[in-house]
Formats: structure tokens, C-alpha cells, sequence
């Protein structure tokens, strides 16, 4: 297939109030349901609402490649390592994630670099009519923003992160050179399934007639139902973790990361430091491993310089990101059982003194299982995000309570973390995390923080 660009239509010019970008983002959080804000009821099933978005757009996404990534967790890792393997193999690369932590710009990148706040406000205003007679939902209508942006940039390729699901998710209209499918755990029950084999039939649903996939993990009753759906679609199937490239990893320190052995590509250094990283990594790596084969990565070395500067290429943060010294504070947005039975003992791992946990979690996640991982000598600062679907920090202790787990309270996280802050040596470690708006919240105070110190210099 060749590499193509054409820009995208925007549709005709419309006469409404001129919005700035901050007006605009306030119109898409409050004119379309938002999953982050009121979750299921914001979940739209069926693909008609996208593929009329499409349609008025020009079909945009028909003028690059594209790379699909689906999975319960882990998917934005491999989705941010593709890209930062593509952008040092000489691509422009388009790179659609979901959610933001910061601003939300952070969702549609080329080369690294944030949609501008122009191209945001432009979109909504000239196609509002239009919008506003489809009523879309939010991720629906950013989803249709983002593969316009990627045409009009002339993108060479975009790897495009799964929303929820995979069959009847907005990004499902793409035919991509390459389906990955990281893992399957219990998340997003009440749209997904109830069993893991239900789960992996959803996910499944991104496999293309004819179109490789790279399964990172499955369990006895995912595997059956990948292989099932390749055998329909006729789609050469890889299973990572046999076709296995990560021999072992270690971390490492200066600079903070993870050192991997691997089978194809000799010792690799990686910037991601979460324990892991390491089948995340084993996953890139086979799904590389095939895009050389083909041709389309056609230097081996990219895939080494990708691994190894996946977050300064791609913009990455929340991935086990270090953020403080003396004491040392680390964030994570692993937000359900998968991700902990993994933040757990990495937490426990860290040689410190004391380690005191910032820890919320949202109102569709199992909170009383995850109480199950957490590290036993933990000293916790309970809070909430400021997102609508946040468990009340008096739920959160509450049932820490029943798992023998005594904690402080705090509205916000900001006021946990500076409590957790102000009770620490040097030599404790803390920790910020449980859900992707906890480390959020944290996130956006540290940039306030910041910035106000440096307008006091």
C-alpha cells in the first residue's frame, strides 16, 4: 500500500460567535456526553454516528496508514512506543491517545507535537452546524477531529489507541497494516461482557480480513477466541508472548528505566521504568518485528531509538514517571486489577524508609480487589479526583477499613500529596496514583506549581 496524504475537508464556513480554545474545549465537554465525566451514559453503541462524521470529512483517514491498538491495559504504552519507533524510522507520525492528563490537546499529536489550540477551535466552529444535527458523543466527534488533523498534517502514518472495547468503538472504521491487542483483564464489564472470553469477542472485533495481529497475552479463555476471529478474517495471527523477543529486563537508574534482553534486537535500553513495561515492550517488539519484515520500518535501528526515547519522541507521561527527588515521587495512572497486580510489588520493591501512597480510584473500577494489591507497609493519604465518576474519598477508606488498611483523608489531591509531602523524610518515596485523573489532578498542580515559581524568579 502506498504512503498517501491529502488534506480533509473542514466543511463550509458557519456564522457563530467567534470561540477561543478554552470556550471551545468548555462546548465539547458540555454539548457531547463525556465517558470520563458520566461514564455509561455517555457510551453510544454502533458506528453510525461515525461513519456520518466521516462522510461529511472526506473519509480522512483514508489518506495514511494506520497502526491499531486495543487491549485492557497497556495499550497507550505500545501505542506511544509504535509511534516513537515510526518517528525515528524518518515517518511523520500521527498518534491518537485517550485521555489526556493535562490539557486535552495531549490526545492528537504528530511527531510528538500537540494539535494547536487553533486547529481545535477552527474545527468545532466551522463544523457546528453539522455536529450539533449528528449529536455526537464526545470521543465520537475527537475521534473524527483527530483523523482530520492527521490528513490535513500529511501524516505518513498514525497509530490509533482504542477507546473502549474494539468492535463497535468510533476508531474501528480504519483497515490498518497492523491490529495489536495487548491483554484482556476484567474492565468496563457493563459494555464489554462478563467473562473474559465475552471481553476478548469485543477486542477481537478490530481484526481485519487479511490484516496481521499481534497478541500480547491471552488466558486459556481469550486464546480460543482470537484464534477464531483471525481463522474468519483470514488474518495471520502472532502470539507475543510465545514469539517471544524479551528474554529479560532489569531496572535501570541513571537514567530511569529498564534495560531489556531481547532475542532480535541485542540489549535495549528503555525510558519507560514500570515493571510492565516489559511485556508492553514484548509486544512492540513483535509487532516491530513484523512491520520490518514487511518494509515499512526499513531501519532496524529505529526500533532501538524508539524504545529508548519512547516518551521524549511521543510526549508520554503517567507511565511510572518519576517527578521528585529526596524524597523520590513517583506517578502512575494504573487504574484497575491488571495494572496493580503489577504497581504493587513494584511499589513495595523501592528502597526508601517510609512509602506513603496518594491513592483515589473512579466508581466503575473494582476498588475492593485492588485493596487486595496494595503494598501491606503502606502509609495512605486517601483523596478523590475532581472527575464526576471519582469514588468519594470516605468510600475509598471505608473499604480500605475491611481490608485492615488505615489511612488520612483529603478532598483533593492536591492536599493529599502535600500532607504526604510534609509528613516525609528524604529518604521515603511516594507515590501518586489508582486512577489516570488522579495523576491527572497531580500532574496539572505540579504544572501550576511550577509555573508560579518560576514567575516569582
Amino acid at each position: 500500500m502506498p504512503l498517501t496524504a491529502a488534506s480533509s475537508p473542514m466543511g463550509r464556513q458557519l456564522h457563530f460567535k467567534t470561540m477561543n480554545y478554552e470556550d471551545t474545549i468548555d462546548y465539547l465537554y458540555h454539548s457531547t456526553a463525556v465517558f470520563e465525566h458520566i461514564g455509561p451514559a455517555a457510551y453510544k453503541p454502533g458506528l453510525q454516528n461515525t461513519l456520518d462524521l466521516d462522510a461529511h470529512f472526506g473519509h480522512p483517514h483514508r489518506n495514511y496508514l494506520t497502526l491499531h491498538v486495543a487491549g485492557t491495559n497497556g495499550k497507550g504504552s505500545c501505542s506511544h512506543m509504535l509511534a516513537a519507533i515510526l518517528q525515528s524510522d524518518g515517518y511523520k507520525v500521527g498518534l491518537y491517545t485517550s485521555p489526556h492528563l493535562v490539557d486535552f490537546s495531549e490526545r492528537i499529536r504528530v511527531n510528538g507535537k500537540c494539535i494547536s489550540q487553533d486547529y481545535v477551535t477552527s474545527f468545532v466552529e466551522e463544523n457546528r452546524q453539522f455536529i450539533e444535527s449528528v449529536h455526537p458523543s464526545f470521543f465520537e466527534l475527537v475521534t473524527a477531529m483527530a483523523f482530520s488533523y492527521f490528513a490535513s498534517e500529511h501524516v505518513d502514518i498514525a497509530v490509533i489507541e482504542v477507546g473502549l472495547g474494539g468492535r463497535l468503538d468510533c476508531t474501528n472504521i480504519i483497515t490498518p497494516e497492523v491490529s495489536v491487542i495487548t491483554n484482556i483483564s476484567f474492565d468496563h464489564m457493563q459494555f464489554l461482557g462478563n467473562t473474559l472470553a465475552q471481553i476478548a469477542g469485543e477486542k477481537a472485533g478490530i481484526i481485519k480480513k487479511g490484516v496481521p495481529v499481534v497478541i500480547g497475552e491471552t488466558t486459556p479463555e481469550t486464546k480460543p477466541v482470537f484464534e477464531a476471529k483471525a481463522a474468519d478474517m483470514q488474518a495471520p495471527i502472532h502470539f507475543a508472548e510465545t514469539e517471544r523477543e524479551v528474554v529479560t529486563s532489569v531496572p535501570t537508574f541513571s537514567p530511569m528505566g529498564r534495560l531489556y534482553q531481547t532475542v532480535s534486537f541485542g540489549d535495549l535500553n528503555g525510558d519507560l521504568a514500570g515493571k510492565y513495561q516489559e511485556k508492553n515492550v514484548n509486544t512492540v517488539l513483535c509487532t516491530a518485528r513484523l512491520l520490518l519484515d514487511s518494509h515499512l520500518i526499513r531501519d532496524p535501528q529505529s526500533i532501538v531509538k524508539g524504545i529508548a526515547h519512547a516518551s521524549e519522541l511521543t510526549g508520554l507521561m503517567g507511565r511510572w514517571q518519576k517527578v521528585g527527588e529526596k524524597p523520590n515521587v513517583v506517578c502512575d495512572t494504573g487504574h484497575n486489577v491488571g495494572g496493580w497486580q503489577f504497581l504493587g510489588p513494584q511499589i513495595s520493591a523501592q528502597p526508601c524508609q517510609h512509602r506513603r501512597i496518594v491513592f483515589g480510584m473512579v466508581d466503575d473500577k473494582d476498588l475492593a480487589t485492588v485493596m487486595t494489591l496494595l503494598p501491606a507497609d503502606g502509609i495512605f493519604y486517601f483523596t478523590r479526583p475532581s472527575c464526576d465518576r471519582a469514588f468519594p474519598v470516605e468510600k475509598v477508606a471505608q473499604e480500605a477499613t475491611k481490608h485492615g488498611i488505615m489511612g488520612k483523608m483529603f478532598q483533593t489531591v492536591q492536599q493529599a500529596y502535600e500532607a504526604a509531602l510534609r509528613d516525609s523524610s528524604e529518604d521515603d518515596f511516594i507515590f501518586v496514583g489508582g486512577s489516570s485523573y488522579v495523576v491527572a489532578d497531580f500532574l496539572t498542580y505540579l504544572g501550576r506549581r511550577d509555573q508560579q515559581a518560576a514567575s516569582k524568579d
